[in-house]
């Protein structure tokens, strides 16, 4: 027999989200809900904020356990709650929104091993609005509810700024080509790597090395490569874009117009933009921590 709590569901959208969870990757893979939140990384806000076309700051009103056939797929341990939330800020989203949405989310065990309870828990929800409902909503990932805290809050709302300014930087996708020009001096010389972009805007990659000096290297994203531009900040959406996306080694196809002695400085400079930009998604090596975004 239902339960008096799931009958308050909307059984439409009940439906429909757990067909498109279905036909979406396995909610089983991963943990949704953290019991304790750690501080937040850029990279994984950033992939969550970047996907997600609605974000809102919301305290959870109820939330009901749904159980048996409508829980499949949940992974061992895990409970899937329907919730519903007061929205006390929308930080990311084109329109208005309801005062109080509801979503789907499959919650881990707590540090005891015990379904956490939900009830008046302050979350951020990294979203995507369900057509045709705009009282609903649909995570984008299985841990895109997180526990709201200072930290979070901050670093989405950094995030979604940079993401929606007019100057923000390309999408890169992959390497184009790779230049090398050999200084009058030994050891010196200036490397140029073209990159794609999702949008082929211009993006390039350049490193200059002069005698008993450390190398440089700055990015551009205009037609004109500055040799005076600084490498980007750790923790910033060009970082983020480079860090986590561009392809470990420059690949061959790249350097193939080059001498061989300038195809092998070309790819020792790539390896130091690659060592300088520096890990990736907390802890693994940088480039390609994913599809990029």
């Amino acid at each position: 027999m239902t339960s008096p709590a799931l009958r308050r569901v909307p059984h439409i959208f009940l439906a429909l989200a757990l067909l498109a969870l279905a036909a979406g990757p396995a909610w089983a893979q991963t943990p949704t809900v953290q019991a304790v939140e750690s501080a937040p990384v850029y990279e994984d806000v950033a992939d969550l904020v970047i996907d997600s076309p609605v974000i809102v700051d919301a305290t959870i009103r109820s939330a009901a356990r749904i159980k048996g056939a409508e829980a499949a797929g949940v992974a061992p341990g895990h409970t899937r709650f329907y919730v519903e939330a007061d929205v006390a800020a929308l930080i990311r989203g084109t329109g208005a929104i309801p005062s109080r949405i509801g979503w789907l989310v499959d919650v881990a065990p707590d540090w005891r091993g015990r379904t956490p309870n939900l009830k008046k828990r302050r979350v951020i929800a990294f979203a995507r609005p369900v057509a045709g409902r705009p009282d609903q909503l649909q995570l984008v990932t299985p841990d895109a509810q997180r526990d709201w805290s200072p930290a979070l809050d901050a670093l989405t709302r950094r995030i979604a700024q940079e993401a929606a300014a007019p100057d923000a930087p390309p999408v890169v996708t992959d390497i184009r080509n790779a230049f090398h020009v050999p200084g009058a001096l030994p050891g010196e010389g200036e490397t140029q790597i073209f990159l794609k972009t999702r949008d082929d805007r211009p993006a390039a990659l350049s490193i200059l090395r002069r005698p008993g000096e450390q190398p440089r290297w700055s990015v551009a994203t205009s037609e004109i490569i500055d040799d005076s531009a600084a490498a980007p900040a750790r923790d910033t959406l060009l970082w983020y874009r480079l860090a986590c996306f561009l392809p470990r080694t420059l690949p061959e196809r790249s350097t193939a117009a080059l001498s061989a002695d300038d195809a092998e400085q070309a790819r020792a400079d790539y390896r130091f933009v690659i060592e300088q930009l520096g890990t990736c998604r907390n802890g693994t090596d940088a480039s390609g921590g994913g599809a990029p975004t």
